[in-house]
């Protein structure tokens, strides 16, 4: 047990990935619905969770690899979340959390808007384009204003080294 969380003493991780999406020099946000179990009626970004089908009846780029798999699940979530087509996928950050007895590994990208325009599909029931100071004026999930504001640090040219919160790198 630790921090009074009973583990999953198979030390295996389900993982997500979410995207920061970027349409004319603001950022795409989704209010969840209120029937979500984790975070209910929260903003955040679109994504979803890694499934083995992502990858398995693909091709492997090896012979026993598949590779770009995280972005090929972002696309599919935000199409699916969003109805919006992306392009210039790349790596913001990473954490991690424990829900329920399971961890959880969520891999955060940033994109830019590729086609379309925004067609909700049920998960999320309103959806914003906001600059970094609009965004601070909703009720996001935890992580995810910092992960706003590390961006638009690495769009404007500054040295964002690695995440961290409170602690010196």
């Amino acid at each position: 047990m630790i921090l009074g969380v009973k583990m999953n003493q198979n030390n295996k991780h389900h993982i997500a990935i979410t995207g920061i999406i970027i349409r004319d020099e603001k950022y795409l946000i989704t209010q969840r619905s209120n029937q979500k179990r984790l975070f209910p009626s929260m903003r955040t970004v679109p994504g979803g969770n890694l499934e083995t089908v992502d990858y398995i009846n693909d091709k492997n780029d090896t012979g026993s690899h598949w590779y770009n798999v995280i972005e090929k699940v972002l696309r599919r979530e935000v199409m699916g979340e969003v109805g919006l087509q992306i392009k210039n996928i790349k790596y913001l950050t990473n954490m991690t959390m424990i829900n329920g007895e399971n961890p959880l590994m969520i891999f955060s990208l940033y994109c830019d808007h590729h086609e379309g325009d925004v067609e909700l599909n049920g998960e999320g029931v309103d959806y914003k384009l906001v600059s970094l100071e609009e965004a601070n004026g909703y009720d996001l999930i935890e992580g995810i204003y910092e992960e706003l504001e590390m961006l638009d640090k690495i769009l404007k040219g500054e040295d964002t080294r690695e995440w961290s919160v409170g602690v010196e790198i």
